[in-house]
């Protein structure tokens, strides 16, 4: 099924149109990225409005819509007034999640129909990935393993984390990426016991801990991993909580398959990490879905008590983070399927030294 498909689907009696105006749902209705524009979605017709800086790309790309220059009615309010009057739209479902309050003023104020909040719905699809969403999410990942072979043979004691953390999107760039997923989180030391510390000025030691989360955009999709090593040497007790959190994602990821919860799946990974008596040291969910944005959902954390779907996306990344000494984050991702899930990052997860 076509996404535009799925999006026309969601027309009843509650709206009559869609009002697509985050970049992520106009990627997933049109299947191609274009960086602004507005669509709207009616069972009489779907119409893309962008400017003259992509008029030309969306034209040549995007299918399953009309495409039309902005510019041709001065302004977004009247090209999507048009098509209300045009295709009969009486209510529009609209994205609250990404809209400010002032542009939700403004489209309130100048749009000739009802706005429905419908967020939910219109995101909802994207939870369950099509085949060909998972050949570019496999791609994705494929680029960070290569990029993280490669960026093991430039770390060495002296450099900074922000040096490290400039030769890593190097190596993502040089093996294929198009964009970064997020903002690399590199740390070093007891830098490593902050989940989402910040690189800075703090030259690599001997004994440290580096851990080095990231990811890529490949044809809008992200991938995720996250590898921590140690420089030299690994002291008895790094070693330790490493082993352990080694073991917390292996059960986590035996106990990934369609049809178990989200709850499930993280209690898997946090059972191992309490009995090793170190749960009050692992703070954030076990995982999060990922696709067009490197957040979405489901998740595998302890709030979902919603089972899993087939063709799932999510990362598997438990850790342990000491204050003041250092911390273990292990992630790779995988899609759910019925008896199992499917590892995509193949990066190794034994505990290297450097």
């Amino acid at each position: 099924m076509k996404n535009i498909e799925k999006f026309l689907s969601l027309l009843s009696g509650e709206v009559d149109g869609l009002l697509l105006t985050s970049r992520y749902s106009r990627h997933y209705a049109a299947e191609f990225d274009i960086a602004e524009g507005v669509a709207i979605v009616t069972a009489k017709g779907c119409r893309y409005f962008t400017d003259s800086r992509y008029i030309e790309s969306a034209q040549k790309n995007i299918q399953g819509f009309e495409v039309i220059d902005v510019a041709t009615e001065k302004s977004f309010s009247a090209c999507l007034n048009k098509a209300i009057a045009e295709f009969d739209v009486t209510a529009l479902g609209y994205e609250e999640d990404y809209l400010t309050a002032a542009e939700l003023f403004d489209y309130e104020k100048l749009l000739n129909a009802r706005l429905v909040p419908f967020n939910g719905k219109i995101n909802g699809f994207r939870g369950v990935k099509e085949d060909w969403e998972l050949a570019l999410m496999r791609k994705a990942q494929d680029i960070t393993d290569a990029a993280f072979t490669q960026v093991l043979e430039r770390i060495h004691a002296g450099m900074t984390e922000l040096e490290l953390q400039a030769e890593l999107i190097y190596c993502l760039y040089k093996n294929g990426a198009q964009g970064l997923s997020f903002d690399p989180i590199v740390v070093s030391g007891p830098n490593t016991s902050m989940p989402h510390g910040v690189a800075g000025e703090r030259k690599l030691q001997p004994g440290d801990f580096i851990t080095m989360d990231f990811g890529v955009l490949y044809q809008g999709y992200c991938s995720d991993m996250t590898r921590t090593v140690a420089l030299g040497y690994a002291t008895e007790e790094m070693q330790k909580v490493y082993h352990v959190v080694q073991e917390a994602q292996l059960a986590g990821i035996a106990a990934s398959r369609a049809g178990v919860t989200g709850r499930e799946v993280d209690g898997a990974a946090r059972k191992v990490i309490a009995d090793a008596g170190y749960g009050a040291y692992f703070g954030h969910g076990y995982g999060h879905s990922l696709g067009l944005e490197i957040h979405e959902m489901p998740s595998c954390n302890s709030r979902n008590d919603q089972p899993m779907p087939v063709g799932a996306v999510c990362s598997a990344e438990p850790g342990i983070y000491l204050p003041g000494k250092f911390g273990v984050r292990i992630e790779d991702v995988v899609i759910f399927g019925e008896d199992g899930c499917e590892v995509i990052t193949h990066s190794p997860k034994n505990l290297i030294v450097i």
